[in-house]
């Protein structure tokens, strides 16, 4: 009973510093909340998202709450993108300093998957952020360019990479769009590498409790209904930002087909 009326008093004094008298003609809900030692002193704290809902699943004004749970006292941190579909919260250890950091995600809806994801540290109560979706999307951009004989170029001279997926087995009525019957382009053909659509946490140290991440985003050609694969990046911290370790290509499978 304690805990729930603290809860409760947390929300009030967030609904009324956050919205002041217009909080009446709001629905202020919680989203999401998780329990853990973030700030590193050894006590458990509380960590909330509210938003608000009007009705629905989608809420806006999505603010995160940091709960210190030795002083009770509350740190407001108000996202840049704050509106979406299952705003939800994770702890773990990413910056590998045995204290939680916390990872915000927030699914935008539409065709295109976007996600919207934060990842602060709050360790000797002070607010870093580690991770923000729009600096990550302009960091990781690429070109794709369908090439003759049924092959498609994801590249980045930014990032000094190049991957190239082959489209061979698209079938005639997919090529035949793009290409003459001699395996060249009918004309000049762009696809697309979307926004990133998903982080994951993962653990690739089976001894430690630490997490990298694993970045997706979405390969399509020349409409977003047709996926080519997605490019993969896992992340590690390396004390003052999430490197790429390994940055790949997936591809969509295909129907294996008897030569015989």
């Amino acid at each position: 009973m304690a805990y729930e009326k603290g809860m409760f008093n947390l929300y009030r004094q967030f609904r009324n510093h956050a919205y002041g008298n217009y909080a009446l003609s709001r629905s202020i809900s919680l989203l999401d909340m998780k329990q853990g030692d973030v700030n590193g002193d050894g006590i458990i704290d509380n960590v909330y998202l509210y938003g608000n809902k009007s009705g629905g699943i989608f809420a806006d004004n999505i603010t995160l709450v940091i709960q210190d749970g030795h002083s009770n006292q509350s740190t407001t941190v108000n996202l840049q993108n704050n509106a979406g579909y299952n705003a939800r919260l994770f702890l773990g250890d990413f910056s590998k300093d045995n204290v939680q950091d916390i990872l915000v995600s927030i699914n935008t809806g539409g065709s295109g998957g976007y996600g919207v994801f934060y990842i602060y540290s709050f360790k000797n109560n002070s607010l870093h952020e580690m991770f923000d979706v729009e600096k990550y999307n302009k960091q990781y951009k690429f070109n794709v360019i369908y090439e003759d004989f049924y092959k498609v170029s994801v590249s980045s001279p930014q990032l000094d990479v190049l991957f190239t997926i082959d489209i061979s087995n698209k079938g005639y009525d997919y090529l035949s769009q793009y290409y003459n019957d001699n395996g060249k382009l009918k004309q000049p053909t762009k696809g697309e590498v979307l926004a990133l659509g998903a982080l994951y946490p993962i653990v690739t140290n089976g001894t430690g409790m630490s997490y990298d991440l694993l970045a997706l985003q979405r390969i399509i050609g020349t409409t977003n209904s047709d996926t080519l694969g997605y490019v993969e990046n896992l992340m590690t911290w390396n004390g003052t930002q999430f490197a790429s370790s390994r940055l790949s290509v997936a591809i969509i499978g295909s129907r294996l087909i008897s030569l015989f």
